[in-house]
């Protein structure tokens, strides 16, 4: 089997939910901008992923990724992973272009297997429990709100993403704890806002509030600090979610004692074969792997990594839009499609794509 076409195409479409993030962090775009790409295959089998950063994503495509992969088997996916990352080296791709040619092989070989993904990677169960990640909102009543529309929908854990203030923040945390009672599972994401101090001082009040991890509090490119913190706090740390590197570098987090558990995802780690190699790696040190972010790459990886333990789906809004994947009693279930399971609409796509190769 050869690949013997890649095509692009980005499209650009009105924000549906806008939304906002912590202070310092930009919140939604007016428009959101996304290239898929496809790859051809002389045996008649497609493989599909998408890019974000629609504009960037389209010149790599042509300018770097098109002519490697031209006449490449797209089955030997461990050598075409080793030279996106050769090509790396002088291109220095933003870290969410690192897995999208490794995202769509796998859709290329799974739907040659008439599997699914996640049954080609082993597979460890059939569906998994979801948790509800928030954004950002304006006050400590809205947040409970929400809280209380998760918790109708069936989600029995949730996840804040607050406003970048320690102390305001650890407020917020224990009065959700307080208001959701001591049975649903709460967890923290700090989106890199804090300092070593601010992260100890908001570690300790998500202790007493029976947190069940603390995520990213800092940005992760110091080890040492990272490892000042686990040594100082009970709480686990999940960390190493957007530091460069895959695998090589969340051995390092683990090796210093520096993470409590760790990230993945296709979309930081380098696809679904990046993927695997920080879970099973995480595994070998008996730390969980908690899957980042929503689609079905990442409902593939949690269905396939034993030590992941939820799904992670964006909330947004007020009155809360939620995810459609997600079943009544807040589980994702198994693609039973071979592949990825993209649905894809070419002749659509080519019509409303603003750009294309």
């Amino acid at each position: 089997m050869k690949i013997i076409a890649v095509h692009a195409y980005t499209v650009r479409n009105q924000t549906a939910v806008p939304y906002v993030w912590r202070k310092g962090l930009p919140g939604s775009d007016e428009f959101t901008e996304q290239t898929w790409l496809r790859l051809v295959t002389d045996a008649g089998i497609e493989g599909w992923s998408c890019a974000v950063r629609g504009p960037i994503a389209l010149d790599l495509i042509e300018r770097r990724l098109k002519p490697m992969l031209l006449g490449k088997n797209p089955l030997l996916k461990e050598q075409l992973w080793h030279e996106v990352w050769e090509i790396d080296r002088l291109e220095e791709f933003p870290i969410y272009m690192m897995g999208v040619v490794d995202a769509a092989l796998w859709d290329i070989t799974a739907k040659a297997a008439n599997l699914p993904v996640y049954q080609l990677l082993g597979g460890y169960r059939d569906s998994i429990e979801a948790y509800a990640s928030t954004v950002t909102y304006a006050t400590t009543e809205e947040f409970l709100d929400v809280a209380d529309q998760c918790l109708a929908r069936g989600f029995k854990a949730i996840k804040l993403h607050a406003w970048g203030d320690a102390r305001k923040d650890a407020a917020l945390c224990q009065a959700l704890r307080q208001h959701v009672g001591p049975d649903i599972a709460l967890m923290y994401d700090g989106s890199a806002g804090f300092d070593p101090y601010e992260s100890l001082y908001l570690g300790r009040a998500l202790e007493e509030a029976d947190y069940l991890w603390y995520e990213e509090p800092m940005r992760e490119f110091s080890i040492n600090a990272y490892k000042r913190l686990c040594e100082q706090l009970d709480i686990p740390v999940l960390a190493a979610e957007t530091s460069d590197g895959c695998h090589y570098n969340v051995a390092d987090f683990i090796a210093q004692g520096a993470a409590d558990m760790v990230r993945t995802s296709w979309f930081y780690k380098g696809g679904i074969t990046g993927a695997l190699r920080v879970a099973h790696l995480a595994d070998s040190f008996q730390l969980s792997a908690e899957v980042h972010g929503m689609g079905v790459e990442n409902i593939h990886l949690c269905l396939a990594i034993r030590n992941n333990h939820y799904y992670e789906t964006l909330v947004m809004g007020n009155p809360v839009v939620f995810e459609k994947r997600i079943g009544p009693d807040a589980h994702v279930r198994a693609p039973d499609a071979p592949g990825m399971g993209h649905d894809v609409e070419l002749k659509t796509l080519e019509k409303v794509a603003v750009a294309r190769i």
